[in-house]
């Protein structure tokens, strides 16, 4: 009976080590790719669309806040200058600035539509804060499409067909679903939410995406 009890004790305390052991290795199992990276930033319950060697920049803005044009002036071109081709950026219209009509987000969108949207975001941001003028007047509204190389007519048509309006409520929704709290907010690869919009942060997080990829 005490051999046996004995051997009874071993088998539990073999039972239990391997438990504990099974233990550490769920706890140190490798963990989420977001867990990993570097720099400021948070992961959503979004899913990724990260492709290989390419991050995906979504830049949710209003061509009326200061803070979007001072990034689009200072800190985006920092980006793009470190990543060229690594990256692809798309602006979706955030308003958030009271009193302002949706003209410019429009524009804005018929644009993308028409394959102009980065050269008519950077007429926008122009006209608005350095420019002073305002995209409400048709006229000046001519002069900025013909400005991007695209048809008055045709932009005009589109304008009215009501599918720009349509994107900028969608972009809305979509900004709302992540809990976008102010411009600009970047979101990488459609689930790395990033505040922190300093160069030097971006830099940070974007490198350590690419660099994961090499680790796969």
């Amino acid at each position: 009976m005490r051999h046996r009890g004995q051997r009874v004790g071993r088998w539990l305390m073999m039972l239990v080590v391997a438990m504990a052991a099974l233990g550490a290795g769920v706890g140190s199992a490798a963990p989420a790719t977001p867990a990993a990276l570097k720099g400021k930033f948070e992961e959503l319950k979004e899913p990724s669309s990260h492709q290989p060697g390419k991050v995906k920049i979504t830049e949710f803005a209003d061509f009326y806040c200061p803070h979007c044009h001072l990034f689009e002036q200072a800190g985006l071109p920092i980006i793009e200058k470190e990543f060229g081709d690594k990256i692809q950026v798309t602006m979706v219209g955030f308003p958030v600035i009271p009193g302002k009509l949706p003209t410019a987000f429009e524009m804005y969108e018929q644009a993308k539509a028409m394959g102009k949207g980065p050269e008519m975001k950077k007429v926008l941001f122009r006209t608005i804060h350095k420019d002073k003028l305002h995209v409400l007047d048709r006229v000046i509204r001519e002069t900025l499409i013909k400005e991007v190389g695209l048809n008055v007519a045709a932009f005009e048509a589109g304008l009215e067909s009501g599918k720009p309006a349509k994107a900028i409520e969608e972009g809305k929704a979509w900004g709302k679903r992540v809990n976008v709290q102010q411009t600009p907010t970047i979101l990488l690869d459609g689930n790395i939410k990033v505040e922190a919009i300093d160069p030097d942060n971006l830099k940070t997080v974007i490198h350590s995406i690419l660099e994961a990829d090499g680790k796969r």
